[in-house]
């Protein structure tokens, strides 16, 4: 048996739940393979683990992992992710949202626990659309691209979703492709690891609803095209700003330590609890 093979019996719900829901050439699968393989490189057992997700298409993705998991309403899975942490902070949850889930009806909630540095790793996928509910402009819809509630093209300016968590102080930062599925492995990894807020923004494409609609051809076409404008942080560090205006940088954006919240917080309780037993 290949190690793939071992990942798949071990982790997925593969006896029930298959044949998934999502669209032959879906980046989704690709992210669902990096996940798992980097849990299992972290060392955690599948009743330590917590998956939490809100409503979309990557919201489906629990439904197909044997871990502890949660299916939330639309823009509410980090409130949730909180909740569980905080009851039971030796769990180590992990949200998935896509990035209408994330940073529209979830913005203000995502902004937040950035700040807190809550001690939960945040999966973004972005494929820029609204792709369950019928193909509408999301946050992260580029300028001048159709949706099917933008017929004309699409005015406004998209979020840039690692850029927003960056500022609103998560401790770690990575962006990746699908297309780049081994780097995308080690980031997801090192974001499991890293205590407090952590965020992965994983570009991936919909071919179905996106591609479709603004003629980008198919899955593997789109994939082609992520291969062909991501470039390396280091990579990009060198270069001047207007060449970097179509491209996707990835890698690592942000690593550093700040005070996680749940260790400040038990240091909080401590200390009103002598103070009530003076």
């Amino acid at each position: 048996m290949g190690e793939a093979t071992k990942l798949i019996y071990k982790y997925l719900r593969h006896d029930k739940k298959f044949p998934h829901v999502w669209c032959p050439g879906c980046g989704i699968g690709i992210l669902l393979g990096a996940l798992i393989r980097a849990i299992d490189r972290t060392g955690f057992e599948k009743d330590e683990i917590v998956l939490v997700s809100g409503i979309g298409c990557s919201g489906r993705l629990p439904v197909y992992v044997d871990f502890n998991t949660l299916h939330t309403t639309h823009g509410r899975a980090l409130t949730f992710a909180t909740g569980v942490k905080l009851a039971k902070p030796s769990l180590k949850v992990i949200v998935i949202m896509g990035d209408g889930d994330a940073v529209a009806i979830g913005g203000n909630h995502f902004i937040h626990a950035a700040r807190r540095n809550i001690d939960v790793t945040s999966i973004i996928l972005n494929n820029s659309i609204y792709g369950m509910t019928g193909g509408q402009y999301s946050p992260t819809t580029p300028y001048g691209m159709r949706s099917s509630t933008t017929a004309y093209s699409n005015i406004e300016q998209a979020f840039k979703i690692s850029e927003l968590a960056v500022t609103a102080g998560a401790v770690f930062v990575g962006r990746g492709t699908v297309y780049q599925a081994k780097l995308l492995d080690g980031l997801i990894e090192k974001a499991i690891l890293k205590p407090g807020f952590s965020v992965v923004e994983v570009i991936a494409h919909c071919h179905t609803q996106y591609g479709r609609q603004n003629r980008l051809g198919n899955a593997v076409e789109m994939m082609e095209w992520q291969r062909d404008h991501a470039v390396a942080v280091e990579k990009a560090a060198g270069m001047a700003p207007e060449a970097l205006q179509d491209k996707i940088v990835i890698g690592v954006l942000v690593d550093k330590e700040l005070p996680v919240y749940q260790e400040e917080y038990e240091m909080i309780r401590e200390r009103a609890k002598a103070t009530a037993t003076r």
